[in-house]
């Protein structure tokens, strides 16, 4: 058998790159985006002033939050590597930053795909109500078979197991086709239908009765609650918080 010729030194195999700015806006939308800005953020605002949340968050997002996403895509524009290689590049000693970055998408790469699963375990729930009558005991007692505080068990739950391995599988199948054929595809139907879910589920929530009440409730500004300056910092955290070094 003939053997394949040796890779010539010095050189290295072509990255692959977005195939443009839609691709990559695109991208970028979907990792900021996330439970932080769509879950959390009416009860984060709800609990801190209310209208006047609105305040310390537009502050720290135009201070913080901005401004730390431009610097984050212009590294990675400029020196065209992974997190640990752009940072290497930057500064020798800034390496570890890079890796300290991928631990961390590692981690959040872990817990998320629990969270994934359990939305998608809802959206089967969602057309027979099964979690209606009792949100909270559903969740914890017939879903997540949770056991008496404190104990721990390796029972495997089956509810939990089959949608997380789904999951894993989408995600590794994404990931093996690549960019291009992955990740830019996933985008293009994926952002577009967040987008919808999105308008119907608020649509949906406005027709609700005492949805006017909960409006007002939400965005009467109560500025006593801005003396804790950090109750904006932390949902514009989450929203730049899955932001990446990318090749440009």
């Amino acid at each position: 058998m003939s053997e394949q010729p040796a890779t010539p030194p010095g050189t290295h195999e072509k990255r692959e790159h977005w195939s443009g700015q839609t691709a990559f806006i695109l991208a970028a939308i979907g990792s900021a985006v996330g439970l932080g800005n769509i879950w959390r953020f009416p009860g984060q605002a709800y609990e801190n002033g209310g209208g006047a949340f609105m305040i310390p968050y537009v502050i720290a997002l135009l201070t913080a939050g901005i401004p730390i996403l431009f610097l984050e895509n212009a590294i990675g524009h400029r020196f065209r590597g992974s997190a640990p290689l752009a940072m290497r590049r930057v500064a020798r000693r800034a390496e570890g930053v890079g890796w300290f970055h991928v631990a961390i998408c590692f981690v959040i790469g872990l817990y998320y795909t629990v969270i994934i699963g359990w939305a998608v375990s809802y959206f089967f729930f969602s057309f027979n109500l099964d979690y209606a009558e009792d949100p909270a005991t559903f969740f914890a007692r017939d879903f997540l078979q949770l056991g008496e505080p404190g104990t721990v068990s390796l029972t495997f739950v089956p509810s939990v197991l089959i949608p997380l391995v789904a999951v894993w599988v989408v995600t590794i199948v994404i990931l093996a086709l690549g960019l291009h054929n992955g990740v830019e595809r996933l985008n293009v139907v994926g952002i577009p239908l967040l987008v919808v879910t999105f308008g119907i589920l608020v649509v949906r929530a406005l027709m609700l009765d005492g949805a006017a009440e909960g409006v007002e409730a939400l965005f009467t500004p109560d500025f006593s609650a801005l003396r804790d300056l950090r109750s904006g910092s932390r949902p514009t955290g989450r929203s730049f918080s899955r932001c990446r070094s990318r090749t440009g």
